[in-house]
């Protein structure tokens, strides 16, 4: 069986480089037709895939990115990714750049088409190393 976190960091780059280039036939290709982002913010929003689809070139766009650690595990036909990444973005003409964590929710499709990204969660890293430290030593198999 086939590394499922390589398989996913290929298709995870291939969304990104989609909406770089603000590609929507691009992305409609590796998301499912009831794909759903949140975003976090002070208050989360959630995007369904026609919002999404329609801001990704002018309104929400990314200008670059690049991947840190990346995490994944397949539970049967569904598969979570988890990874830093470096993200340029432009929201409503405002900078939105830094490093931010992207979780994925990713489900096989039938009759061979591979992989579908289902679900994104997209949020700001938190700056404070002390809350990072902290969750670490929660952790009782460290």
């Amino acid at each position: 069986m086939a590394d499922i976190t390589v398989d996913l960091k290929v298709r995870e780059d291939l969304i990104m480089q989609a909406w770089l280039r603000a590609d929507k036939t691009g992305l409609k290709r590796f998301i499912e037709r009831d794909f759903t982002m949140i975003v976090g913010a002070s208050r989360p929003q959630l995007l369904d895939r026609p919002s999404f689809l329609d801001a990704c070139d002018s309104r929400f766009r990314c200008f670059g990115f690049r991947f840190g650690e990346a995490y994944a595990r397949q539970y049967n036909r569904i598969a979570w990714f988890a990874a830093e990444i470096e993200l340029e973005l432009k929201l409503g003409g405002r900078e939105w750049s830094g490093p931010f964590w992207i979780t994925d929710l990713w489900r096989k499709t039938t009759f061979g088409r591979g992989w579908k990204l289902a679900e994104r969660s997209l949020s700001l890293a938190e700056p404070d190393e002390e809350f990072s430290h902290a969750i670490h030593r929660l952790q009782l198999w460290r």
